[in-house]
C-alpha cells in the first residue's frame, strides 16, 4: 500500500482536493496528485500512523505466527492446501508491506532523511540525485532496454 493513501485514510483532511489554491504552486515542485497534499504530515496524522503501526506491527505477528500454525497442522496430518496457504501468505504480505511503508514514512519524519547512500551510506533527502559525501548517484541509471522488456 502506498503511503499517501495511508496518509488519506488515515484522517489526512477530507480527500478531496480543493478546486484552487490560495498560494500558487512554488516553481519546479510538481502538483501533488488530487487528494494528496505535499504538505507534512501533522503531528496527530503522525501519531494515527504510529498507533497504525503498533496495531500492523501485533497483526503481521499473529498472522506470521497463524501461518506457520497452519503450515504445521495441515503437515502433520498429510494434507497440505497450497491453495490455502497462499491466500494466508498473500495477506501476511500485504500487512507487512503496509508496514513497512508506515515504518519508513515516520523514519522521513522523524529523521529528515529519505534514505542513504549505497557506497557510502550517508543519509540524503528526498529528491537528491547524488550523494553529497561521495558523489555516487542516488538512484540506479536503468538502460531504456530494460525497460522495454
Amino acid at each position: 500500500m502506498k503511503g499517501p493513501s495511508i496518509l488519506r485514510r488515515r484522517g489526512a483532511g477530507s480527500g478531496a482536493a480543493p478546486a484552487h489554491s490560495a498560494t500558487p504552486p512554488k516553481p519546479g515542485v510538481a502538483p501533488a496528485p488530487p487528494g494528496v497534499s505535499n504538505a507534512a504530515p501533522t503531528e496527530s496524522q503522525v501519531v494515527d500512523l504510529e498507533r497504525r503501526r503498533d496495531v500492523l506491527k501485533a497483526r503481521v505477528a499473529e498472522m506470521q505466527w497463524d501461518l506457520g500454525g497452519l503450515v504445521y497442522e495441515m503437515a502433520i496430518r498429510d494434507r497440505i492446501h497450497i491453495d490455502v496457504l497462499i491466500k494466508r501468505a498473500a495477506l501476511l504480505q500485504d500487512a507487512d508491506s503496509e508496514l513497512s511503508e508506515i515504518e519508513r514514512i515516520l523514519k522521513l519524519e522523524h529523521s529528515s532523511t529519505a534514505g542513504v547512500c549505497g557506497s557510502c551510506t550517508a543519509p540524503h533527502s528526498t529528491g537528491a540525485s547524488y550523494c553529497w559525501q561521495c558523489g555516487q548517484p542516488i538512484l540506479q541509471q536503468v538502460s531504456s532496454d530494460s525497460i522495454f522488456r
